[in-house]
């Protein structure tokens, strides 16, 4: 589990980030449902940091790094103009949150099963407010791990992040290329097809850069 420091210094950073300063109102107190959103992102920094971590438990959820933290943001920032309480404030009672999940956990004689109660809770409000992406295609999926071999290359030359991501794409560019095959398109056919898909792929890139891509997924169709 996430060390108590690590929570508050985690929860500072990303609310200081996420909600502004609410205009001057009637201050309101937090209702049971702010309460349990913030419980419910805390839950998600927990298991995101886990899954971070490679702990099998964790990782046996969606990923939850991208969506959690955009979770976390839209609440916070949601609390502070419902409620009028100033960030500061907002914050604490946060703080607090993370403390009392330490606490159960600490006080559970099965920490991950107090994780999975609280993820079969929170897991179906995170899909309603944060909608996990489409996945993939096989041929899209050879694309986008090809650019993002593209990418480290041109960074970082052949590091041993860019060989590894060049064997994923190597590898799902070989099976997208038997699928379409399978369907009965020519050697032709399928490269005028996946050249097709590469442009699409980098004409969206860049008319919405942060694009939330289910690379997970991608990765997942690359295992043997």
């Amino acid at each position: 589990m996430f060390h108590s420091m690590i929570f508050t210094a985690l929860f500072t950073a990303l609310l200081a980030q996420a909600s502004p300063t609410a205009p001057v109102q009637q201050i309101r107190p937090l209702t049971d449902i702010h309460r349990r959103d913030m419980r419910c992102a805390a839950v998600f920094a927990i298991v995101a940091s886990e899954q971070g971590r490679g702990v099998q438990s964790a990782l046996e959820y969606p990923a939850l790094g991208k969506r959690g933290k955009a979770y976390f943001a839209d609440i916070g920032q949601r609390i502070v103009e419902q409620t009028g309480q100033p960030r500061e404030a907002v914050q604490q009672e946060w703080v607090d949150v993370a403390e009392q999940l330490q606490k159960e956990a600490r006080e559970s004689n099965d920490p991950t099963a107090a994780v999975a109660a609280n993820m079969g809770t929170c897991l179906p409000l995170l899909d309603a407010a944060v909608p996990p992406p489409d996945k993939p295609a096989l041929p899209q999926c050879a694309i986008y791990l090809q650019l993002a071999y593209e990418e480290i290359y041109a960074r970082e030359g052949l590091s041993p992040a860019a060989q590894d991501m060049k064997t994923l794409a190597t590898v799902l560019g070989s099976r997208a290329r038997d699928m379409l095959r399978e369907q009965g398109k020519s050697g032709f056919e399928i490269d005028t097809y996946l050249f097709s898909v590469r442009e699409k792929i980098t004409a969206d890139a860049a008319a919405e850069p942060d694009q939330n891509i289910d690379y997970e997924h991608c990765f997942e169709l690359a295992k043997p």
